[in-house]
């Protein structure tokens, strides 16, 4: 039987960690699945921020892409 961990890890380890786990196919992503995910008032607040700003502001968005190429040059 597999069992499913959800951990918080500091943002300057999670790239590379994703990355390393990917590598070991170690971690399952899962797309379009609700399973235990809640989101707080202040989460909701702060992603409805974040829309509004690169609604305001589309020069400072950053293609999956892109962000994949700068990962890799770390």
């Amino acid at each position: 039987m597999h069992s499913t961990y959800h951990i918080r890890i500091k943002k300057q380890y999670a790239a590379a960690l994703i990355e390393d786990l990917q590598k070991v196919d170690a971690v399952e992503f899962l797309v379009g699945q609700e399973e235990d995910t809640e989101i707080s008032p202040a989460q909701l607040t702060e992603v409805k921020r974040r829309i509004d700003y690169y609604d305001k502001n589309p020069n400072e968005l950053v293609s999956w892409d892109e962000v994949r190429k700068r990962l890799k040059f770390r």
